[in-house]
């Protein structure tokens, strides 16, 4: 998935927590998050928050699509409350995926490729 289909569809599905997302659209969405955001702070502080705010929902939408991808619930998407290990934990889980079919749906890049 490149760049801009990955902000596309993590826009287009951004209250979708069903399914699974695959390694290249988290990171793509989560680097077009951070360079938002770092404009929105150049404009002003105002301007940061509202895009942070309004960001947030798809960011945790593809997150927790991405787990489902490494066949894990979505709350396990809270381990970002625990200091230090939730980076660790988090980086695991975002590795490759359940190869074909899990609990949570078909193989996002196997469909992609059809």
């Amino acid at each position: 998935m490149t760049f801009s289909e990955s902000i596309k569809t993590c826009l287009n599905k951004y209250a979708n927590f069903n399914g699974r997302a695959s390694r290249s659209e988290l990171w793509w969405f989560q680097l077009f998050y951070i360079l938002v955001a770092i404009f929105a702070l150049f404009l002003s502080e105002d301007f940061f928050w509202l895009t942070y705010i309004g960001l947030f929902l798809p960011l945790l939408a593809v997150s927790v699509r991405r787990l489902h991808d490494k066949n894990k619930s979505g709350w396990w998407y809270l381990m970002c409350l625990v200091p230090l290990a939730n980076i660790v934990i988090l980086v695991w889980f975002c590795q490759r995926g359940t190869i074909g079919v899990n609990d949570f749906g078909s193989d996002p890049l196997i469909d992609s490729s059809m």
